[in-house]
């Protein structure tokens, strides 16, 4: 049997398990994902191969710290400096990132998406604002501190913190923050998020399976708005290819879809 897992801190929440489970359930496939708590990132890879895992999703905090143990970064992550799968490559660490198309296939319901303000500077930022530079979205990105914001510098974003914003208008307002994950928080002050949601016409929040106080806020503005759960069934699409060598079609989707909600 094969073993997979999730890294994370906190981790028990995450659904990933029961996705990926109804995957390989539907394609007969002998394995098992779990969750794992994590509490050091820089021991990610030596946990990830003295656990003898083939494959491993990895959430916050750890994605920045997954990418710089990797053995070898493929494709779009080794732009983004973050990882959120990790497949075990005979012996070796192979890190990917579909945390940006997962992202975008999310979004496509919202058609027309030409500027938008990304919320937080960690590893899930850094997917998106490189997904949307890909798709020519114009993106500023806002962060409580400046000690984060080179990164988006150098991606051609405009940055900017709490002290010195000035409001524009969005096509779309993205919450990356942990904020309203296990508290009440909002990413933002209040009166800045307010003046935000008043001059966007879509919001997103990464976060998944549950109202945050930030798409609460988007619902009283009456804003289309959605959570992070279409970002975290179609990263782990991507993902469970790659764990499994195949390529997903529309039943096992769904097959992935129905684990999530269970």
């Amino acid at each position: 049997m094969e073993h997979f897992t999730i890294f994370g801190n906190p981790v028990e929440h995450s659904k990933s398990p029961q996705m990926h489970n109804a995957g390989f359930s539907h394609l007969n496939f002998d394995s098992i994902y779990d969750k794992t708590q994590l509490e050091d990132g820089t021991t990610i890879k030596q946990v990830f191969l003295d656990n003898h895992l083939q494959g491993a999703n990895i959430t916050v905090p750890h994605k920045e710290f997954a990418f710089s143990n990797a053995d070898e970064v493929r494709g779009l992550a080794s732009k983004i400096g973050a990882v959120n799968t990790y497949i075990n490559e005979n012996g070796k660490v192979i890190a990917y990132n579909t945390d940006a198309p997962g992202f975008m296939k999310a979004i496509e319901e919202f058609k027309e998406i030409k500027k938008a303000i990304l919320l937080g500077a960690g590893g899930t930022a850094k997917a998106i604002a490189v997904a949307f530079s890909e798709a020519g979205i114009e993106t500023t990105v806002i962060n409580r501190s400046e000690n984060r914001l080179d990164f988006f510098k150098e991606l051609g974003c405009t940055t900017t913190t709490w002290d010195n914003f000035s409001c524009e208008k969005y096509d779309l307002v993205v919450n990356s923050t942990s904020a309203g994950l296990k508290d009440d928080n909002y990413p933002t002050p209040l009166p800045m998020l307010e003046n935000i949601l008043k001059n966007s016409k879509y919001a997103i929040d990464c976060i998944y399976g549950k109202i945050t106080p930030f798409l609460q806020k988007a619902k009283e503005y009456n804003i289309p708005c959605k959570d992070g759960e279409d970002m975290l069934l179609y990263q782990g699409v991507l993902a469970f290819e790659l764990f499994t060598n195949t390529k997903a079609d529309k039943y096992l989707i769904e097959a992935m879809r129905k684990g999530l909600k269970q």
